[in-house]
């Protein structure tokens, strides 16, 4: 149990979770200020002493509405700097969605790493460990950093939501097969707290120049309702794309249980697509492109902040995560 002083902030951007991730910890949020100035530069500092505390930041990289994933990256960089400046013993940052983790490897010559980039600069400005929320590769995550990661999964989250669906006979479907550990860990804990055995299979995925193909599903999924679980929804492609492979495979309902509902321009007509019949979210990205009523109507959104409140709470007193199905 550490004797070090707690502090938790939240930047402008992502205020609202972390106003609900400080509740959920059962105090308040420290304060800061934030200003911008007339030629666009910005600058934040704490208002309250951080020598010697144990400083968690909360703030989510997504992009939109206002401020871009780049701007957001940048603002969270600068706050760290000024918080181990200021003589903060240790400086968490929790990035529920982390941004540029999907350029994870080179796919053509001369391709950027960006995520073993953005890692250096967590680095440069002294941040100590970085937490956040179903990263798409969690391999090259906790090998770009050389400080200590955590990455959380919404699985727990899910499990808890399908309790519901109990007397129904159930798939797990990875929409794709390197999603296939995503879905596994999902499948073992959703079996465990069943107590009972749940399907499993995954669909076929080819991307050529951009372009997405494959409809081939391997599993059990006749009969079922099939749970496609994800990282993200952008265009929301993917997710159109496996559930009719699933259908055809005999599926009776197709559930969607995606952590980050990025709902990029598509999304609406791809995701009003009759093969799918619900789609469950966290509020990881607040899902503020979403204008139209059928895919709200099919929404379920999940709230992510005592998931993460719990992580910095044992983070702080130095507990496992280990039933967090953190490794």
């Amino acid at each position: 149990m550490t004797d070090q002083r707690l502090a938790v902030f939240a930047l402008h951007a992502t205020a609202e979770l972390g106003a609900a991730v400080a509740a959920a910890l059962g105090s308040p949020l420290a304060a800061h200020e934030e200003r911008e100035f007339e030629d666009g530069e910005h600058k934040a500092r704490p208002l309250e002493v951080v020598r010697g505390a144990d400083v968690f930041v909360v703030q989510s990289l997504h992009g939109g509405p206002e401020q871009s994933a780049n701007d957001k990256l940048c603002r969270l960089l600068f706050f760290i700097g000024a918080l181990r400046d200021a003589g903060a013993a240790r400086v968490t940052a929790v990035a529920p969605y982390l941004c540029y983790a999907r350029k994870d490897r080179r796919t053509k010559p001369n391709d950027p790493v960006t995520t073993r980039y953005v890692a250096s600069l967590f680095e440069a400005v002294g941040t100590d460990a970085v937490v956040t929320l179903d990263v798409h590769n969690p391999a090259a995550f906790e090998n770009a950093f050389r400080r200590p990661t955590v990455a959380l999964t919404a699985a727990p989250l899910f499990v808890g939501r399908i309790k519901a669906l109990a007397d129904e006979m159930l798939c797990v479907v990875s929409p794709d097969p390197g999603g296939t550990k995503r879905a596994d860990l999902f499948h073992e804990a959703l079996e465990a707290a069943l107590g009972r055995p749940v399907g499993k299979g995954f669909v076929d995925k080819r991307r050529s120049a951009g372009v997405v193909s494959g409809d081939l599903f391997v599993g059990e999924a006749k009969g079922a309702t099939a749970l496609i679980i994800d990282d993200l929804i952008s265009t929301g492609g993917t997710l159109v794309r496996a559930a009719r492979a699933v259908r055809k495979a005999g599926a009776t309902r197709v559930v969607a249980l995606v952590t980050h509902g990025l709902f990029m321009p598509g999304a609406e007509s791809a995701l009003t697509d009759p093969a799918i019949d619900r789609i469950i979210v966290t509020d990881a990205v607040p899902a503020f492109r979403l204008k139209s009523e059928p895919v709200r109507s099919k929404l379920d959104t999940i709230a992510v902040a005592p998931l993460l409140a719990e992580a910095i709470r044992r983070l702080h007193a130095g507990e496992a995560l280990t039933d967090l199905l953190v490794f």
